[in-house]
């Protein structure tokens, strides 16, 4: 959590307009009601990505998700949102 918020925070402190999920429902729900509420752009902090020092990102329009490296959110997801 505390590193999802640093995430939130550096992406609102870039100009990046971000909606922070943190509500106490399954990772599936949440990903589902980001598509229904037609956000491009869903980045995904999970104990799997930080093991490897990454984070998730998926486009709505694209089929497959990407990994970016933790310490690169802000320019990762800046590029992805460029497109």
């Amino acid at each position: 959590v505390a590193v999802a918020a640093k995430v939130y925070e550096d992406l609102t402190s870039a100009g990046v307009e971000v909606l922070y999920d943190d509500r106490d429902v399954p990772p599936g729900v949440k990903f589902n009601d980001a598509d229904l509420i037609g956000l491009p752009l869903r980045v995904v902090v999970s104990a799997r990505g930080l093991k490897n020092g990454e984070i998730e990102m998926k486009r709505r329009d694209a089929d497959d998700a990407k990994m970016a490296p933790l310490t690169d959110v802000v320019g990762a997801v800046k590029a992805a949102l460029e497109g």
